[in-house]
């Protein structure tokens, strides 16, 4: 594929070459399927992806919870379940509030591997007296294409059941997947759900003077954002060559940004044209904008380790558009589909100016809505779907118009999850 250039600047040919590329290849996708539990607002959910997937949905309407079980994954096979918990207020904050009272919540992903391997798990997580926790059930499966299943094991109430003879013992209180990665047959599982990232980027944290550290991976605020620009610039060229002219076309007037060192600490800095003067002027993040800031970190989160062989699969961003010039909105979802070829995006928004830049036929765009304190979350239905093929309103008009509904089928089916079947494990 030829070099990133801005969206204006592609030749035709290349604007037709990378359409086909994508149309014709799964792309950065990674996770296929999440299925939700009793999470937080979210009773049953169970929905599909694509490499890139947007959703979007009113303020409180549980955009930011569906994104949060994915993260809960993350934390709790990084650190622990219990820690997990504690970090969002507690068991009783985590499990979703109804007079039905759900003592268990559960979440189950379907997500590739590699082009032969894919993989399904699943897990599932009480509550007990004075405020504890266990691990009810647990599950990981990996198939090849065939269909023949390569490695699995479950978990119930403590006892282990595996296609490995030489399994560890479990702990009630830890996800067995911790453990079991230690074999070879389960850590490409394993290593491949901690290479999810989720993005809440806050200008105000990428304002100030950081601390230099490796620049591996960027902070869930950007508060490192500087030590990650520095290491794309020396170990990436080519990646930080396409923020910058990305960034130009999203902020204009920006030539250059890179990280630059101010005594033991570190920031960013701006290169950008100013009429009337012969070179750009300097400025450093704090005297930027805040759509500027979020601009940048949203186009690091989405490119960084895209060239290494540990990449992230999967990046997570909450708003990205916000504070950005509604003209920014093509620049910014270009950037994104262009990002999605190596790794899966998922963004949260509820800007009509960026769900019209969607593309039916290679993006998703899920509606979230909320209906008596439960976040539902599902494809747009069908009257919407027509609406919308017969050019009688965009994407954008429908959400002005709180007329981008979710397809009351689909809701129907997802109320009928269920996660755990008794029998899915064994080959």
């Amino acid at each position: 594929m030829s070099p990133l250039l801005p969206l204006g600047l592609f030749l035709m040919s290349e604007v037709a070459e990378h359409r086909d590329a994508v149309r014709n290849r799964r792309g950065g996708l990674f996770l296929t399927r999440l299925r939700i539990s009793n999470y937080k607002s979210i009773e049953k959910c169970d929905v599909e992806f694509r490499p890139l997937t947007m959703l979007v949905g009113r303020n409180g309407s549980g955009k930011s919870n569906f994104l949060d079980a994915l993260r809960f994954v993350v934390d709790s096979l990084q650190t622990s379940v219990d820690h997990a918990i504690k970090w969002r207020g507690g068991i009783d904050s985590v499990r979703r509030r109804s007079t039905g009272h759900p003592r268990n919540f559960a979440i189950g992903l379907d997500f590739d591997l590699s082009d032969e391997l894919s993989a399904s798990y699943v897990f599932e997580i009480g509550s007990s007296a004075g405020g504890a926790f266990v691990v009810r059930q647990e599950r990981l499966k990996v198939v090849h294409a065939s269909g023949r299943t390569q490695a699995y094991f479950r978990v119930t109430d403590g006892e282990v059941e595996a296609s490995a003879t030489q399994m560890p013992p479990a702990a009630r209180d830890r996800l067995y997947l911790v453990h079991a990665a230690g074999l070879p047959e389960f850590r490409l599982a394993y290593d491949a759900l901690l290479a999810m990232g989720f993005y809440n980027l806050n200008p105000a944290a990428m304002k100030e003077l950081q601390a230099p550290d490796a620049g591996e991976l960027l902070h869930r605020d950007g508060a490192n954002i500087a030590s990650v620009v520095g290491r794309l610039a020396a170990d990436q060229p080519d990646t930080i060559s396409r923020i910058r002219s990305y960034l130009a076309t999203i902020v204009p007037g920006i030539v250059g940004v890179a990280r630059i060192g101010l005594g033991p600490r570190e920031t960013i800095e701006f290169r950008q044209q100013v009429e009337g003067s012969k070179h750009p002027w300097r400025f450093y993040a704090a005297s930027m904008s805040d759509g500027t800031l979020r601009a940048l970190g949203t186009l690091v989160a989405v490119t960084q380790l895209a060239e290494q062989k540990q990449r992230v699969r999967l990046v997570g961003i909450e708003e990205p558009e916000t504070a950005l010039h509604p003209a920014a909105a093509g620049a910014l979802i270009d950037a994104l589909r262009e990002a999605a070829c190596h790794t899966q995006v998922i963004v949260t928004t509820h800007s009509p100016d960026l769900i019209d830049q969607i593309d039916s036929a290679n993006d998703r765009l899920l509606a979230v809505q909320a209906s008596e304190g439960n976040t539902q979350v599902g494809p747009v239905d069908a009257a919407s779907q027509a609406a919308i093929r017969d050019h009688l309103y965009t994407p954008g008009e429908l959400l002005r118009l709180d007329q981008l509904q979710i397809d009351r089928r689909d809701l129907e089916r997802q109320r009928q999850l269920v996660l755990f079947d008794g029998d899915e494990g064994a080959p």
